[in-house]
């Protein structure tokens, strides 16, 4: 074998050339070895994170910065959370060159007035750290009033990752409100038909990638900028078959396996073969959305019970911030 001979692209370097690819994590150590785009968390990721010992020195600085605040109980732990938050993606944004996700508070999901509130005061802290708010993405449940607290924070250039995302009617209706971004939730959906049909499936029948598929083509036919980023993996055979969405956001386990393999990656989505779909264009407003919503099962329940984890990790995250206080 020749010494100098290049060695052949992994199926992560593969994937890079159709789809910009960000880490699903809080972990500054996995975002310096697989060098992705952008990063996006979640409440769940910075529990785990900041209950690592490597990143103590945040949630210290965060509860010494608010001790004297004058404010007290869950008013106080809100405050902190925000600015452990908001640390956490300021130290990604010293690694990856692009954007990075923050999430509204999951008990916000239904109250569009405090979602803008809480998006306005991400932008607010994340400027005062010097951080432009063209870095930032403002993650926000997809219910109806979380696509009209985005439609309000996109009008004044506060950019939203819509999150919680199961069905082509809350993607349609992300982008009629100009969302920057949305995140479909892949595995999830897989998670809800493989224990009602007890089926497996192949990556390519993949109900989840199915999904995205549909919202990919939809969105090019007819013009929709917002991006599609999919995301919640399974395997790694549901992210091949999206090679060439606009963005996928994947796990550290899963960028690990796709950096191992050097098989072949063929783009599977394309914006010019989206143009011949037969896909029809749906008319969204808050009744037919509601109704459209309600009529899936998979989408109602999965949204649901993501608002519900969300919101009990972000408990468990206070709790532990109140025990250190």
């Amino acid at each position: 074998m020749n010494p100098t001979a290049s060695a052949p692209p992994t199926q992560l370097d593969q994937l890079k050339q159709f789809t910009k690819v960000v880490a699903d994590t809080g972990d500054f150590a996995t975002l310096k070895e697989f060098a992705p785009q952008d990063a996006t968390t979640n409440p769940s990721l910075i529990l785990k994170a900041a209950q690592m010992p490597e990143y103590r020195h945040l949630l210290d600085a965060a509860i010494a910065n608010n001790r004297n605040c004058g404010l007290a109980g869950k008013a106080l732990l809100n405050r902190i959370v925000d600015d452990l938050l908001v640390a956490f993606g300021t130290e990604i944004l010293k690694i990856v060159p692009g954007r990075v996700s923050t999430e509204t508070d999951a008990n916000l999901s239904f109250d569009a007035d405090s979602l803008i509130a809480k998006g306005r005061r991400f932008i607010e802290l994340y400027k005062q750290q010097g951080i432009d708010r063209e870095r930032i993405l403002v993650k926000i449940a997809t219910t109806w009033e979380g696509v009209r607290a985005a439609e309000v924070l996109q009008k004044e250039g506060i950019n939203c990752n819509m999150t919680l995302l199961f069905s082509l009617a809350q993607a349609v209706a992300c982008a009629e409100a100009n969302a920057k971004l949305i995140s479909p939730f892949v595995g999830r959906i897989l998670d809800w038909f493989k224990a009602r049909t007890g089926k497996d499936y192949a990556p390519a029948e993949d109900p989840g990638v199915v999904s995205v598929r549909e919202i990919y083509t939809y969105y090019k036919k007819f013009g929709h900028a917002t991006e599609v980023m999919g995301a919640s993996f399974r395997n790694a055979g549901e992210i091949l078959e999206l090679a060439g969405c606009d963005l996928l956001t994947i796990s550290p386990a899963l960028l690990a396996e796709l950096r191992k393999s050097t098989a072949p990656v063929t783009r599977k989505l394309d914006p010019a073969a989206a143009a011949a779909s037969p896909l029809e264009r749906l008319v969204i407003n808050e009744k037919t959305y509601r109704w459209l919503f309600n009529e899936d099962a998979m989408a109602t329940e999965k949204t649901a019970e993501g608002i519900r984890v969300f919101a009990a990790d972000t408990v468990k995250l206070e709790k532990f911030i109140a025990e250190k206080l």
